[in-house]
């Protein structure tokens, strides 16, 4: 999915992502691709600026990587691994548990 989960609020993202995992195989592997906020510097102050506009607008929220690990483990979801692209986005990979 892409830019699918910032658009939506906690218990609408863990809905859509319970749901995709009630389909899934047990080999399947899901990919996000998303906006991961960074803890620290720069890149952390336009990461808070963009959740704060997906709140006011879409009452979404941007999510740091802590909170797409919570976000997967709610939903039936282990955090595979994070790979950086030369853009903003970052591709998330999860296996179902």
């Amino acid at each position: 999915m892409k830019q699918v989960l910032h658009d939506w609020d906690e218990p609408s993202a863990l809905a859509i992502l319970k749901n995709c995992r009630r389909v899934m195989k047990t080999s399947a592997k899901l990919l996000l691709a998303e906006l991961i906020i960074p803890e620290e510097g720069q890149a952390a102050l336009l990461g808070s600026l963009l959740d704060l506009h997906m709140l006011v607008v879409h009452g979404g929220q941007e999510r740091t990587k802590d909170e797409f690990v919570t976000l997967l483990r709610g939903s039936g979801y282990t955090l595979q691994r994070v790979v950086a692209t030369p853009t903003p986005i970052s591709i998330i990979e999860a296996l179902p548990v």
